[in-house]
């Protein structure tokens, strides 16, 4: 259910040519109170624009974007490289009983997807193991660690409409690119076959919580690595921003996701 402050920003947005005059409408406003917790695919990591260095939070980002559209009050504590302890230990003093919206992005770090990744691009190598590391992880510990995430989040912002945003596909299963053309086409598909069962288990760990789970799959589908008009950053320097959402992947992927479950 999205909470009545929510709402009232919502449609306000929608028919601004109906407002009352100026004076009364600012009298009686109160901007939507967001917070947008969560990893680097959350912070705008791989954007290339960042107002912090620490965190890689990016003005590009969909949370950014977001807020801008709602005329919403900002808490952006996501950060890049952060698991689900750090969003327990670090990030929760953004939310209230005050909050209205909530996003988040979790639980990449946590299942070894990074070593994953590390290995399937690396020549010479098979980087089946890591793989099945990785997903051994999603199906084994993952479910519990949201929960613990899930529910302080549902705690400390009782009142708030929460979205989980999943994960992209990095490939295009199709070919390769780049100087090393790795990984290798079989390896892309067995990836984002990966990333199909993590999206699956965030999706349904979301739902026992009542909140909206929004699939970002088909938001980059035409638009991997290696597709002509990428919202993935591949290989990239910094090192950070690889295989990370760029600022199309932002404009042009999660936030018109996010922004269609809201409407």
């Amino acid at each position: 259910m999205i909470p009545a402050r929510l709402a009232a920003a919502v449609l306000a947005a929608a028919t601004a040519f109906l407002v009352l005059p100026a004076a009364s409408a600012q009298a009686r406003y109160e901007p939507t109170r967001y917070a947008a917790l969560g990893d680097s695919y959350s912070s705008g990591t791989g954007t290339g624009d960042y107002f912090d260095q620490a965190c890689l939070r990016s003005s590009k980002a969909y949370p950014q974007l977001l807020a801008d559209s709602l005329g919403a009050e900002l808490a952006f504590a996501a950060c890049s490289g952060a698991t689900t302890s750090d969003l327990l230990s670090e990030q929760l003093g953004a939310l209230d009983a005050e909050t209205d919206l909530v996003t988040v992005t979790i639980g990449g770090n946590d299942i070894g997807w990074a070593k994953a990744v590390k290995a399937c691009i690396t020549p010479l190598t098979n980087c089946l193991d890591e793989i099945e590391d990785s997903e051994a992880l999603v199906q084994d510990r993952l479910p519990g660690l949201l929960d613990g995430a899930y529910s302080a989040i549902a705690n400390r912002a009782p009142n708030a409409a929460v979205y989980v945003l999943g994960y992209p596909r990095l490939f295009n299963g199709e070919r390769t690119c780049g100087a090393l053309k790795q990984p290798s086409v079989a390896e892309q598909v067995r990836m984002n076959a990966a990333a199909d069962r993590l999206a699956g288990v965030v999706r349904n760990k979301a739902e026992e919580y009542e909140f909206t789970y929004v699939d970002v799959r088909d938001a980059f589908k035409g638009h991997a690595i290696c597709d002509d008009v990428a919202y993935l950053n591949g290989l990239a320097y910094p090192p950070a921003e690889s295989y990370h959402p760029n600022a199309m992947g932002h404009l042009n992927g999660y936030y018109p996701a996010l922004a269609r479950m809201i409407d």
